[in-house]
């Protein structure tokens, strides 16, 4: 009879929470499009040309092919970037325009992964140079797509690198050819901090970013020198290996990229991050930070330091 009434008054509770819930159904329809921006502008080593990604949004659930895929792009837009100084208008470019020679080039130059684009990717690029491109300085970016207008700004704060790198030996069962890798960082005091961090290898030297955790900031170590454990990150959808998930192989090359990003820029990954760290069948609806007026995305600038280093044998 107790076993019962617990069940009961379990079932209760389950019933009286749901109906406490309100459920949240995102708006984007068919009928509800928004643009969708995704830009970069950075300074200091190493420096990527500034480029705009402009697409629109799918519905929420929903699949897509290649060919779909490509019909979300949006061409013929005015998009501007103001540095100050200037306005420059940037140049559309569509990879499947290109030869195969140049279309490699521009993977790497834009940092694209060519082993995932077999839709046609179409970019916004300042293709002649002609923005000017430092840190402390901020970037306005006006978007006009036929009667709709889409502006957002980002700044590129002072930049910060790390202090000094070791080679750690991975916990666990010993393992002579893997290593892990700890850096350190002084975090200048006075001013918020924010950081976003890209590894890559001697074997394959595109940059990538953590897709679960890529940012940090200085709320704990404000004006302190700390450590921080860098991963060797690995895009999703690649072959996971549990005994090497993380770590470097000894008698490698590494490049990390420390990236010094402003609040909103931040604020977009930290909320893209943990969506993606959260996602699942019983997962939340989360709705990512943009600092973009009139859709959805990140325009965001990057104050880069590029360290390149190289992991010895046992």
């Amino acid at each position: 009879m107790r076993r019962i009434v617990m069940n009961f008054l379990m079932l209760t509770m389950i019933l009286f929470c749901q109906s406490c819930e309100e459920p949240y159904i995102p708006s984007t329809l068919e009928s509800q499009q928004e643009y969708v921006v995704e830009g970069y502008i950075e300074a200091g080593d190493s420096q990527l040309p500034p480029y705009v990604i402009l697409t629109r949004s799918i519905p929420y659930i929903s699949t897509i092919d290649p060919e779909q895929f490509a019909n979300f792009f949006v061409h013929g837009a005015k998009v501007k970037v103001d540095d100050g100084s200037k306005v420059v208008q940037l140049t559309e470019l569509c990879l499947n325009d290109l030869p195969d020679a140049l279309k490699d080039q521009v993977y790497e130059v834009l940092g694209f992964n060519p082993d995932s684009t077999t839709a046609n990717i179409c970019v916004y690029a300042d293709i002649l140079g002609q923005i000017i491109r430092e840190e402390g300085r901020t970037y306005h970016l006006n978007i006009h797509a036929g009667d709709d207008l889409i502006t957002s700004v980002t700044t590129i704060p002072h930049g910060v690198g790390f202090n000094g790198f070791e080679w750690v030996d991975p916990p666990g069962v010993p393992r002579d050819t893997l290593a892990q890798l700890n850096a350190y960082i002084t975090d200048p005091a006075g001013v918020a901090n924010y950081y976003r961090l890209f590894t890559a290898t001697g074997k394959n030297r595109s940059f990538v970013a953590s897709p679960f955790g890529s940012v940090t900031d200085d709320v704990l170590a404000e004006g302190e020198t700390f450590l921080i454990p860098i991963q060797r990150n690995q895009r999703r959808g690649t072959e996971f290996n549990p005994e090497t998930f993380g770590l470097f192989e000894r008698g490698d090359s590494a490049f990390v990229k420390l990236c010094t990003i402003d609040k909103a820029h931040f604020d977009f990954w930290n909320t893209r991050d943990f969506a993606a760290r959260n996602s699942g069948p019983f997962s939340s609806y989360t709705r990512i930070t943009s600092n973009i007026n009139g859709g959805l995305g990140i325009w965001g600038g990057y104050a880069v330091r590029i360290h390149r280093l190289y992991c010895p044998p046992k």
